[in-house]
């Protein structure tokens, strides 16, 4: 089913008429539930998202571990699926949907003509680049200089604040998974920063205080 222009235009600010015509005559719109894996390390990417609400985590593999990269919020898109699009290359990085998320699907056998002939276009992913490659040297740092305590409390607030909830409904296991670290570690580390009065554990989920 066609998209309609103005679908996607609030989203695509500073896009013209004619590059939100293209977009909409080649896009798609897709709803996707919590937990969904939308792409998978290894995967040719065909389409590449742009989530246009809601929010998606990017992962990668450590020696079998699992490593948050970074999330990606409204009218963000993924610079690593863009690049492996772009390229014709297979996934470095696997994504899954932090909660419901309406994304927009864009061909990616289009975007060497739309980097060509729009200027936006171009400009919508050159910043993304710069905000994936800033977020993922602060946590190669984290992973190399950091201390768990903080490497976790800092966690929190970042997902507080992309969710905005104060009280977060996430178990020890996912945390560690994100983090690549052990549930054992979670669980010490947070009942440190509880009696630091950082955080409280409540029976609906992690409270920042």
């Amino acid at each position: 089913m066609p998209i309609a222009v103005d679908e996607v235009r609030p989203f695509l600010k500073g896009f013209n008429e004619d590059l939100l015509s293209e977009i909409a005559g080649s896009g798609q719109l897709q709803d996707v539930p919590a937990d969904k894996e939308i792409l998978r390390e290894g995967q040719y990417v065909r389409m590449i998202p742009i989530v246009l609400e809601g929010l998606v985590k990017v992962f990668t593999r450590v020696e079998e571990k699992e490593l948050l990269l970074y999330y990606i919020g409204t009218a963000q898109s993924c610079i690593m699926s863009f690049s492996a699009g772009l390229n014709q290359s297979p996934s470095r990085i696997f994504a899954i949907t932090e909660e419901p998320s309406l994304l927009l699907l864009l061909p990616a056998d289009k975007l060497n003509g739309w980097i060509r002939e729009y200027p936006a276009f171009n400009e919508l992913f050159y910043h993304q680049y710069n905000l994936r490659y800033t977020e993922m040297l602060d946590t190669i740092n984290s992973l190399l200089f950091g201390r768990m305590d903080h490497r976790l409390y800092n966690y929190l607030l970042e997902k507080s604040k992309l969710k905005g909830e104060k009280i977060l409904d996430i178990r020890h296991k996912q945390i560690a998974s994100e983090l690549g670290t052990a549930r054992e570690v979670v669980t010490r580390v947070l009942k440190k920063l509880e009696q630091e009065g950082k955080i409280r554990q409540t029976p609906a989920g992690i409270e920042i205080t």
